[in-house]
């Protein structure tokens, strides 16, 4: 799995290296949106093929609120969200962390705000009545499993997301590194689609384990026959907390569209049409970003890379 982190990450460098050489005949120094479309581009929670839909709402509605035109595409994973902020073909990137990282370390996004997340009890997995900047990653077992501490995972068959995803994947193992279970080499390693994908191979057994994020058994509860909280079972929660979803933007892009931005965003939350957006990845507001806070994602990547 380190070799494929390693390369993954190799191909992501030389395909911005190539398209930024590329982009190297825009004028002023400024992104291409100054006078066109905005190429609004986001990963989605859930690949059952509901989400175009809906981003197309989204469009309209950052286009009426930003007075211009807006397209919006996903993301068929979290690698190419950074190539396209990378290649100059995405101009605002609603990023995971992980990819945030990544493309900050191209120098092809720069965050303007972090999303606002509805809180959870760490001892009950409940949720509550609180918001927050950042969230933990969680290891999901069936409830009736008898695997009962994450030592309990050597040997077995796990889920994950993507190997850039930082709750799917690199928070849970390189913490689990930390005390001692390197689950690259003791476990299987499973990547899949997305998180539906994963909560389904756990509660029909092709799965011994998951990972995801803290809440997930509450966000998609909706969408499966069984009652998610009562047939899933927390094993284990990260005690690193991990940054939330960064809207990201070209560098080039000028001070007064970043500025109408981060106004449109954090009054996202005012009216119905901007809920319903914002529904499409449980975000609840967005604050202002601090770089220094996706620091952590960066050191923890390297560990799971090792």
């Amino acid at each position: 799995m380190k070799k494929i982190l390693s390369l993954l990450l190799a191909l992501v460098l030389v395909f911005s290296l190539v398209a930024c050489s590329n982009n190297n005949t825009e004028t002023n120094g400024e992104s291409g949106v100054e006078s066109g479309v905005l190429n609004v581009q986001f990963v989605p929670t859930n690949n059952d093929g509901t989400m175009q839909a809906k981003a197309e709402p989204f469009a309209k509605y950052l286009s009426e609120k930003l007075g211009r035109e807006v397209k919006v595409t996903l993301a068929t994973d979290y690698s190419t969200i950074v190539e396209a902020m990378a290649s100059g073909q995405v101009d605002l990137g609603i990023m995971p962390p992980a990819a945030y990282v990544q493309a900050r370390g191209l120098k092809a996004a720069e965050a303007l705000l972090t999303s606002v997340l509805g809180g959870y009890n760490d001892e009950t997995g409940e949720p509550e009545d609180q918001t927050s900047g950042a969230f933990k990653a969680e290891i999901l077992v069936r409830a009736d499993s008898d695997i009962q501490t994450f030592e309990d995972l050597k040997g077995k068959k796990i889920a994950t997301l993507s190997p850039t995803s930082a709750s799917g994947y690199i928070y849970p193992v390189a913490e689990l590194k930390g005390k001692g279970l390197d689950l690259t080499k003791e476990s299987t390693l499973t990547p899949v689609n997305d998180i539906p994908s994963e909560i389904t191979s756990v509660l029909n057994g092709q799965q011994d384990a998951a990972f995801s994020f803290e809440g997930t058994r509450y966000v998609f509860n909706g969408i499966f026959d069984e009652d998610l909280p009562t047939e899933l079972r927390v094993l284990y929660l990260t005690e690193a907390e991990i940054p939330n979803d960064a809207i990201a933007v070209n560098p080039k892009m000028s001070q007064e569209l970043k500025d109408k931005i981060v106004e449109v965003f954090k009054n996202m939350n005012q009216d119905e049409e901007g809920k319903e957006a914002m529904s499409m990845w449980s975000h609840q507001g967005y604050t202002d970003a601090v770089e220094s806070n996706y620091d952590t994602v960066e050191q923890y990547t390297n560990t799971a890379a090792e």
